[in-house]
């Protein structure tokens, strides 16, 4: 018996490898692409619900971008209707399972009364009957098999409680799936669609309001100062200060004039300009990487996708395993070690673990999109940022004031701040922030109104105060002083800005507007650095390398790439990669996608362009890079729970098949591990939720806070220390 159970165990073991190799595989070239057609079509037949898939072209419209995150199924009636459908039979076999355990107990005590349970069975079952004779047909042994094999098995030998956990248990399995594949696309839903929903169209010279997804190509479409320009275009009309960081990576912000291109997206900050739209809809710039990026897959497919592939690799080796034992041990034997499969228990832990886990990092200010990133973060020994708007906040701070005709700065940054006042864009809000900080009071303006040129006009005093850059001046016909011209060209080597200010047409002087690198960034690169996995950091920017090159010394970053256009930072990622770097790119640009897209883990911050957060694997929705240590915390503490819930898994089906041999277990032993099993892989599974429950419920009665990383280990301590000192 002996030699049999351990050929037996081999037989399993060689099936778990199998699964293992596929699963090496699927997680080296899961970067690179999406799961088979095959794969897709397995996940959703495991979830009972169709999810048919939209063939057609993107564009640029708040509809498509909702139906990427959304899923074409939620966009299609049929598909709504078939997961109610599944939702309502699926309740109903939950029902009946429950039913035919309570008939199945009490007839323990009436023995007549078990049969009752029989035709709740049936019903519960019959799917499982009508996929493994479908299966069969085919010429394919699939789980499904195994279980009508059990589920017969315990009919024809009377363990109608056995039948009746096991059904429980398939039935259950589902509804978790399919709880966490509504509860994944809802959280997407609510993250996103952040396109103007209409935008101002000329026609017949005047301005109307025109839904955004009817925009045509030769459209006149007007944009206003703190506007989203809605589609690719030349300026035709007026002139405007434009920030397109997102597209082109520069922090400084651009002037458009009649004849410049500019592009969908990028967002007015003074001035307004009429375009005449080029491209739009699937020819826009933005819906061509959409188009590009259209195959992303979310966590919910990964997690399905391994338990289908263990538990596919392991059908046969365990049908073979009951043949074997059937006449040595005899048919409850031969039960037991069929029921040793451990597909439903993965069908429930997984699902529970990882929505847990989602939970978590929600609670912290962490949307997950695709589950594979938690695996694949503690793999990650580079990890690469985008400079601006990454490192970089989105509103500058005010450098330098440079001052002239025997003003003072803080005369010259009242009225460029009085100016202002009004404005909403973050060239304005740092000069007002930094006005408000030397406790200026500002004046009251008596009229303002925008030039034609790149700058504000307003009254102040009698005087007439002219605000903008150095191009708006020229326009205006005021004389620069060489000194200031020579201030201008230093900032624009370092990538900073200067606002300019006139009074009554002459030069006052002129403020420095710098970009302000995010307070957390510096601590966050440390505790990263402190990792073990973590060996080497970058930065990839569009500026100029100067300032570059400094932001990477003060914030102790290894290595920069400046002056790095948007296509190629994609061929960085993959330069490194070759090198056989693990590589984990954080950005927040349109010009971030597809290097979000090639490295195998991608981090956005919400409010970064909507295509960069539609790239990435995982979303910071905080805004700041604050999160980051306790994500990677998170992703290690992740892998330990699975890899513990995994052996929760796999030790009833050994014990299950070596007691079946050795021990003359039966198929209700068989069950009783598996329960025992699941029970405490549930328990495991939940434990970082409920432990947070725990911490919070503390927290709120002034215990303890709870942790965010493990610096604060110490400061928990120290308060738990009083607290049982009190006590």
């Amino acid at each position: 018996m002996i030699i049999e159970a351990l050929a037996l165990s081999g037989i399993l073991f060689a099936g778990y490898k199998e699964y293992e190799k596929d699963v090496a595989k699927d997680t080296a070239q899961a970067p690179a692409q999406s799961p088979t057609d095959e794969a897709k079509q397995e996940v959703k037949a495991s979830e009972q619900a169709e999810q048919p898939e939209s063939n057609e072209p993107n564009t640029a419209s708040t509809s498509r971008l909702k139906r990427l995150f959304q899923g074409a199924d939620d966009q299609n009636q049929e598909a709504i209707e078939a997961r109610k459908s599944f939702e309502r039979e699926n309740g109903r076999g939950i029902m009946a399972s429950s039913a035919a355990l309570g008939l199945a107990t009490a007839g323990v005590f009436v023995p007549p009364v078990a049969l009752a349970s029989i035709p709740f069975l049936a019903y519960t079952g019959h799917k499982v009957y009508k996929n493994a004779i479908k299966q069969i047909q085919q010429g394919r042994i699939s789980v499904d098999v195994l279980v009508a094999i059990t589920l017969t098995g315990c009919l024809l030998g009377g363990y109608f409680i056995a039948a009746s956990i096991a059904m429980l248990m398939l039935r259950f399995s589902e509804r978790l799936v399919a709880r966490v594949t509504q509860d994944s696309k809802q959280s997407l839903v609510e993250a996103f669609s952040q396109h103007p929903n209409e935008v101002w169209v000329m026609k017949d010279g005047i301005e109307v309001k025109t839904p955004f997804e009817e925009l045509q190509v030769g459209d006149i479409v007007v944009a206003h100062a703190g506007e989203m320009i809605p589609a690719d275009g030349i300026v035709t009309e007026g002139l405007a200060t434009i920030d397109q960081h997102i597209l082109t990576g520069e922090a400084k912000p651009v002037d458009k004039e009649v004849g410049d291109t500019v592009f969908g997206s990028t967002v007015v900050l003074s001035g307004k300009v009429h375009v005449k739209v080029e491209k739009a809809g699937e020819e826009a710039t933005v819906s061509k990487i959409i188009n590009v990026l259209n195959d992303t897959i979310d966590f919910k497919s990964t997690t399905q996708l391994r338990a289908d592939s263990l538990s596919k690799h392991l059908v046969k080796p365990v049908l073979l395993a009951g043949g074997v034992a059937l006449p040595l041990v005899g048919f409850s034997g031969a039960l037991a070690v069929i029921n040793s499969h451990p597909k439903n228990k993965m069908m429930v832990l997984a699902p529970i673990s990882i929505l847990n886990y989602l939970n978590i990092a929600t609670d912290h200010g962490i949307l997950i999109k695709d589950g594979r990133s938690l695996e694949l973060l503690n793999k990650v020994d580079t990890i690469v940022f985008d400079k601006t708007g990454t490192l970089t906040e989105e509103q500058p701070h005010v450098g330098n004031v440079y001052i002239c005709n025997e003003f003072s700065e803080d005369e010259v940054l009242m009225y460029a701040a009085a100016a202002e006042y009004k404005q909403n864009h973050p060239l304005a809000l740092a000069i007002i922030e930094e006005a408000e900080s030397r406790n200026i009071e500002l004046p009251s303006t008596e009229d303002s109104e925008y030039k034609l040129g790149f700058g504000l006009v307003v009254h102040v005093n009698g005087k007439t105060v002219h605000v903008g850059s150095d191009r708006f001046m020229n326009v205006e016909s005021i004389a620069i002083p060489q000194h200031i011209q020579d201030k201008q060209k230093q900032c624009h080597e370092h990538g900073y800005s200067i606002v300019m200010i006139a009074i009554d047409r002459q030069l006052v002087g002129g403020i420095e507007l710098v970009p302000t690198v995010r307070p957390e960034a510096c601590q966050i690169i440390e505790q990263l650095k402190e990792r073990g996995n973590i060996t080497t950091s970058y930065i990839i920017s569009g500026d100029n390398e100067a300032p570059t090159k400094k932001l990477a010394e003060d914030l102790g970053i290894d290595f920069y790439f400046a002056e790095t256009l948007p296509e190629h930072k994609a061929e960085l990622i993959e330069k490194l990669q070759d090198e056989g770097r693990f590589v984990c790119y954080v950005g927040d640009g349109i010009n971030d996608s597809i290097a979000l897209k090639k490295a195998q883990v991608s981090i956005s911050l919400s409010g970064a362009s909507t295509v960069a957060t539609d790239t990435a694997q995982i979303i910071l929705m905080d805004s700041g890079l604050t999160h980051l240590p306790y994500l990677f915390e998170l992703a290690e503490e992740f892998n330990k729970n699975m890899n513990t819930s995994f052996a929760f898994m796999v030790v009833p089906a050994i014990l299950s098949v070596s007691g079946a041999f050795l021990l003359g277990f039966g198929v209700a032993q068989s069950i009783l591990l598996n329960v025992a099993g699941l029970s405490l892989g549930i328990g495991n599974a939940m434990r970082p939720y409920v432990t947070r429950k725990i911490e919070k419920h503390l927290a709120e009665q002034n215990y303890f806070k709870p942790k965010v990383s493990e610096s604060d280990d110490v400061e928990d301590a120290e308060i738990l220390g009083e607290v049982k000192a009190k006590a």
